[in-house]
């Protein structure tokens, strides 16, 4: 497997020949260039996760490619006329993009304030036949999985998270790497002082390894 980080949640993910691009949102950069994408993957329609300026080219630069998304997001596209290009997947829904295999946990966006409405918030577990778990881009919410993932994507820091909710997911899902998402939020010297407290109050075992940005790598290698 090959990661590539395109900033914040945006990460491209390469599994057996299967390219799957991850939340394409306004504060990432660089995926706009991406051709020969087999999936495009939206976990909800917050727009530092799905920016609709730059989906409609990315589509169109990659007419192949299949989309998935949480429920509620083809609503809010829906005068796009890409947005039947997209699955609304809802908890527990599988589905195979070659010999990659995907399973949508979660559901919810975490809770920001309780008096911003709750979004869905579709959570994408990727594995094969295999290796089972293998990563595990949750979004914008917090619930571990109930079974082993060996990469976790984990949202470092966020508007809807403290330090020590962040820690304990960290945690309870315990992955063998845990790459940072979701800390575009931040400054340079805020970022430094998250990703300390992560690699200092990690699980036992877990490699925590941030990504420089658009270089490919193997966090299991």
């Amino acid at each position: 497997m090959r990661l590539t980080s395109f900033a914040h949640s945006c990460l491209l993910a390469e599994i057996d020949g299967v390219r799957i691009l991850f939340d394409p949102g306004v504060f990432s950069h660089g995926f706009e260039s991406l051709t020969d994408l087999d999936a495009i993957v939206v976990t909800h329609q917050h727009p530092d996760h799905a920016d609709p300026a730059r989906l409609g080219p990315l589509l169109a630069a990659n007419p192949q490619a299949a989309g998935y998304c949480d429920p509620q997001s083809p609503q809010v596209w829906a005068d796009r006329p890409w947005a039947g290009r997209f699955t609304a997947c809802r908890t527990g829904d599988r589905f195979t993009v070659g010999p990659v295999e995907a399973e949508v946990v979660g559901g919810r966006h975490a809770v920001i304030h309780p008096d911003i409405p709750a979004i869905d918030n579709a959570g994408f577990l990727l594995g094969t036949a295999d290796r089972p778990g293998l990563l595990l881009h949750p979004g914008d919410e917090l619930s571990p999985p109930g079974v082993p993932v060996q990469v976790l994507a984990l949202p470092a820091t966020a508007p809807w998270s403290k330090l020590e909710e962040t820690i304990d997911y960290y945690r309870a899902v315990a992955p063998e790497v845990a790459v940072p998402i979701h800390d575009a939020i931040v400054s340079d010297a805020g970022r430094g002082l998250y990703f300390g407290q992560l690699t200092a109050h990690g699980p036992a075992g877990s490699r925590f390894l941030p990504l420089a940005h658009g270089e490919p790598v193997d966090p299991l290698s």
